[in-house]
């Protein structure tokens, strides 16, 4: 699987996108990560290192902690590729802005 997919991945699941959130404020323990969510340290554990997999986070032992913290590039590289779809879809707009106009301009002219 190549870089962008696994980046896709690993952003599609609503709890990996919030731990990504909270890694954005520093390093955290998987102690601290696990802290807001309803559910096990072992199921926290496997979404990160399905984000650590993605290389979206690094995770190192210090003392009897694991400590992640955030890799933000792949996200960069995801960013890029979004980006060039918001032109397709700005060029778009301003076709229907175009289109809204002239067509707003004949109804002016035909009394309606």
């Amino acid at each position: 699987m190549d870089r962008l997919s696994e980046t896709l991945a690993a952003v599609a699941d609503p709890t990996r996108r919030a731990l990504l959130h909270h890694l954005r404020q520093g390093p955290r323990s998987v102690h601290e990560l696990a802290k807001p969510f309803q559910m096990s340290q072992q199921g926290i554990s496997k979404h990160l290192t399905l984000l650590e997999k993605a290389q979206l986070i690094d995770k190192k032992k210090v003392g009897r902690e694991s400590i992640c913290q955030l890799k933000p590039m792949p996200l960069q590289e995801l960013a890029g590729w979004v980006e060039q779809y918001r032109e397709y879809w700005e060029q778009a707009v301003d076709r229907l802005e175009i289109f809204l106009t002239e067509l707003e301009g004949k109804g002016d002219k035909d009394g309606s």
